[in-house]
């Protein structure tokens, strides 16, 4: 049984559908109108790709081939598909219950796919290893992950509840497609970085601490619960130099690795009318279930979601204006490096 990273969508724009469906969709260029298990051979297929770029570079037309080649033969019944999430930072995965269907019915961007299980959704990116996380960074819409064991540890976390367990590491062999699983997103590999670094330093109640730093440094003035039971309330901050401007938002902040269901929103919102608090803020660092998730409409303009990524985001649009302790803590630089996009050569 192999592990395959599967990606829906350069955006994520097919992520829903993938989980909602129990599928993981072909959704290469807007798919395909004709069944790919016809083309028996590599060069029939790559006859089909240069078709379709008839300006592509080799190198791209050899990327596009061996990903479209590996999901139409290479995924087997039973094993793992690898679903990094665009939407949130979280990753799910499932499994194949399923062989290859071919089905144009839905439209071509769902022609080709393979039924799942997906019986781990919304694991926290913090639960995995940093060398897990490069390979879930690879800029592959399909491709196999094999280095470090991957599969091995994974399955092991699996057991554990999805907290990391010690397995030996061995280095993979090279891709026998052709796939250049070497280029990542570098961006991402980042993030994961800098948030084993504030997990490491921040945990428990030192994350209420950096959450109000960056609330301080976006112009509210905060008052933060001691450390010990807060009665659902981590930080209250409003505008002004006394804190009695508007808006008023009670804030709760989670630095746990499981992702947050309903009955926590529920209890911010029940928190926000004792305080008299208007708007709430919700930072889990594990981020939230999909549950949570479907509630965003409905309390847009009462509620605010931070996951992992989000509070990174506000960490580093705000960074320069932080307090100067925090930044000791968090020595960060700016750099600029050359962006790839998806499936370019």
């Amino acid at each position: 049984m192999a592990l395959w990273l599967v990606r829906a969508g350069s955006h994520g724009e097919y992520e829903t559908r993938f989980l909602e469906d129990s599928k993981v969709y072909l959704t290469w260029g807007g798919g395909f109108s004709i069944d790919l298990n016809q083309l028996t051979t590599k060069k029939d297929l790559t006859k089909h790709v240069e078709g379709i770029y008839p300006n592509g570079k080799p190198g791209k037309i050899r990327n596009a081939t061996g990903q479209i080649w590996t999901f139409i033969h290479k995924i087997k019944l039973n094993d793992w598909i690898i679903l990094p999430s665009k939407h949130k930072s979280a990753i799910h995965i499932g499994k194949v219950t399923g062989s290859l269907t071919f089905d144009l019915t839905k439209g071509s961007s769902y022609s080709h796919f393979y039924q799942i299980e997906w019986f781990a959704t919304d694991i926290p990116r913090s639960n995995f290893d940093q060398d897990i996380l490069y390979s879930f960074g690879a800029f592959m819409t399909v491709c196999q992950i094999k280095r470090n064991d991957a599969e091995l540890r994974i399955r092991a976390m699996h057991k554990n509840n999805w907290h990391v367990t010690t397995q030996s590491i061995t280095q993979a062999t090279n891709d026998e497609d052709g796939i250049d699983t070497e280029v990542n997103d570098l961006e991402q590999i980042a993030l994961d970085q800098i948030a084993k670094i504030i997990l490491a330093k921040f945990k428990g109640h030192g994350m209420a601490r950096l959450v109000n730093a960056i609330l301080e440094a976006q112009g509210y003035t905060t008052h933060v619960s001691p450390e010990g039971p807060d009665k659902g309330i981590d930080i209250l901050a409003a505008p002004g130099p006394m804190g009695f401007g508007e808006p008023r938002i009670c804030v709760q902040v989670k630095s746990g690795d499981t992702p947050l269901d309903t009955p926590t929103l529920n209890q911010l919102i029940g928190t926000m009318q004792n305080v008299q608090a208007k708007h709430g803020l919700f930072v889990s660092w594990g981020g939230f279930k999909s549950s949570v998730d479907k509630e965003k409409a409905t309390q847009f303009f009462r509620v605010r979601l931070w996951d992992r990524d989000d509070l990174i985001e506000q960490l580093l649009d705000n960074y320069e204006k932080l307090d100067a302790n925090i930044r000791a803590e968090l020595p960060l630089k700016r750099i600029w490096t050359v962006t790839y996009a998806e499936n370019d050569d």
